[in-house]
């Protein structure tokens, strides 16, 4: 197992540990203090049990080597775990609205005991800390998967927060500001959840890298002595990696074995760069 891969796996089964237990804790409380929000907030967190199952198993296909039918690689797996996720949020997201339209309208506005103010300050408290800690990880290993698993338990804080400013509001006087606050959080959710899926399918799609990293890449091929022109110059997103494919003019009067000397340095200097996965040098003849 390299150690990317070891990080990302170690990251997601403890995070697998703390929402089982903080699942259940808020189910419970949810029930004996009968909070409607906290029983749905507690679903909410099962359901990053499930997400990052999958993200465990994006990590470890990715991480697979090369082969005959995949001479490429197997990165873009992890592409399709984060989009998975993605669509997973959504559906939960939609799920938090829903619950909150209805209970609007069937009336079912139940006022919680006190006991799920805390239910949902140990929630909120440990969803922070598990966003904050998976995304340490996710840009330490450079993980599009695991950050969007990160802000998978960063929903979950938000819907926490919900549920305490509902109970807080239910308990005062006003139970609707439980459905309420239910129906923004789903909103900031599904925002969440196309960001993701946005970058997702830019990785799957093969879309070019940013501005700024084809400009840098320009700047390190004009440094190197004997390149004449950039006469070709294209990058696409494989997961999150990128793929470079560049034609460079050089005096048409040099030798095979002096054009070929250019182009390795082309080709390691681009390299030089961890993202830049792979680059591919083509000579052409350069006439004044």
């Amino acid at each position: 197992m390299n150690n990317n891969l070891e990080i990302g796996v170690k990251v997601s089964k403890n995070t697998i540990i703390v929402n089982g237990l903080l699942s259940f804790v808020k189910i419970f409380i949810g029930i004996i203090s009968k909070s409607n929000a906290m029983i749905a907030d507690g679903i909410h967190s099962f359901s990053d049990i499930i997400s990052t199952l999958g993200v465990i198993i994006g990590l470890k296909l990715s991480s697979k080597p090369a082969d005959e039918s995949h001479p490429y690689g197997h990165e873009k797996i992890e592409s399709l775990s984060s989009l998975f996720l993605s669509i997973l949020l959504f559906i939960v997201a939609i799920g938090i609205g829903f619950t909150g339209i209805k209970n609007i309208i069937s009336g079912n506005l139940n006022v919680p005991t006190s006991i799920a103010i805390l239910g949902a300050i140990i929630s909120i408290i440990t969803k922070e800390w598990m966003y904050f800690y998976t995304m340490k990880y996710a840009k330490k290993i450079d993980s599009p998967s695991l950050k969007a698993d990160a802000w998978h338990h960063r929903s979950d804080s938000l819907s926490s927060i919900g549920a305490l400013l509902g109970i807080l509001g239910a308990r005062m006087g006003f139970p609707v500001l439980d459905s309420l606050v239910a129906l923004v959080i789903s909103v900031l959710i599904i925002k969440v959840s196309y960001n993701i899926a946005k970058e997702s399918v830019s990785q799957l799609i093969d879309q070019a890298a940013d501005k700024n990293t084809v400009l840098e890449i320009e700047n390190k091929i004009n440094s190197i002595d004997g390149v004449e022109n950039i006469d070709k110059l294209r990058t696409r997103l494989h997961a999150n990696k990128i793929y470079v494919d560049v034609s460079v003019s050089v005096n048409s009067n040099l030798t095979v074995d002096e054009g070929h000397s250019i182009a390795t340095k082309v080709h390691n200097l681009i390299e030089e760069n961890s993202n830049i996965k792979h680059c591919m040098v083509h000579i052409n003849p350069y006439k004044a």
